[in-house]
């Protein structure tokens, strides 16, 4: 089993100035504590899990192509994308240049979108839950052309695209790996069975029944639903204790999750990466 940091909270003692290197800190840490991934949420305003909207919230993008910079193995990619925060032949290009300047170490998180406040406080596109989830289909359609070499004109209900040119290419191949995240049943496990190399689905006590829903989709598409991982998310509440986050990574890993994201909303996260480092990754590395 894998264990990937999400970075959320961007708030920390000494103000602004002091975003920058200690995102560099943490990373570091991460990585040298045996984290093999590290993402980062794709929002412009902080989120409520987290705090207030006036918070502090750092384009996801750009973060990530600073991780790249401090680190050299972890795979680093959002979890995940709003669809509609970003044209399609953009966000294939934005990824590809992430995987192209830090060795291939890309990967594209993608999901619906659904934090309709901060869309329309920054005038970004927000249409219909329909409509964005048609809008996922095609810049999944999209991306995996633009990652497979070809420049064929593409036109979809939604996007048209003249020429999806894609130089320099991707290094990681076939493409980097495709994740969508979330579990509505009808459309997004579907849309996992039929595009994407992995799922991240809500760490929820229906959880179980979500991935037999994602077996049915992966039947009714003929994709093998083994050749799919399967993550999740664990949090580090004040308190938490190592057991504990071992016990809900072993439920996790007994349902057939492969990789777990940990997120703490502690603004001093340097203790909870060394706890994580030091008590959890030794004992879940064999399973």
């Amino acid at each position: 089993m894998e264990l990937g940091l999400h970075i959320q909270n961007f708030t920390y003692p000494g103000g602004d100035a002091e975003i920058a290197p200690t995102v560099a800190r943490i990373a570091r840490a991460a990585e040298d504590g045996g984290f093999t991934r590290l993402t980062v949420m794709d929002h412009v305003f902080q989120i409520g899990v987290v705090g207030t909207a006036e918070r502090a919230m750092l384009e996801a993008y750009t973060t990530l192509g600073f991780l790249a910079a401090h680190t050299e193995r972890v795979r680093l990619h959002t979890l995940v994308t709003g669809v509609t925060y970003r044209d399609p032949g953009l966000l294939a290009k934005i990824v590809t240049t992430l995987d192209v300047l830090s060795g291939g170490r890309a990967g594209l998180g993608i999901g619906a979108a659904w934090n309709e406040e901060e869309a329309r406080g920054l005038g970004l596109s927000f249409p219909p839950l329909a409509e964005r989830f048609d809008r996922l289909e095609e810049t999944l359609q999209i991306c995996l052309r633009m990652w497979a070499d070809g420049d064929e004109p593409y036109k979809g209900a939604h996007y048209t695209l003249e020429r999806p040119l894609n130089s320099p290419a991707n290094l990681t191949r076939p493409h980097p790996p495709i994740m969508i995240g979330g579990s509505g049943e009808k459309k997004t496990l579907r849309l996992v069975a039929k595009y994407a190399d992995a799922c991240n689905v809500f760490n929820s006590p229906d959880l179980a029944r979500k991935l037999d829903v994602l077996r049915e989709h992966c039947a009714n598409e003929g994709r093998d639903y083994d050749a799919i991982e399967k993550t999740s998310v664990v949090r580090l509440q004040a308190g938490t204790t190592a057991g504990e986050l071992l016990d809900d990574l072993r439920r996790l890993h007994e349902l057939g999750i492969t990789a777990a994201y940990a997120t703490t909303l502690n603004e001093e996260p340097l203790a909870a990466i060394e706890l994580f480092a030091t008590e959890v990754i030794p004992e879940i590395q064999g399973w």
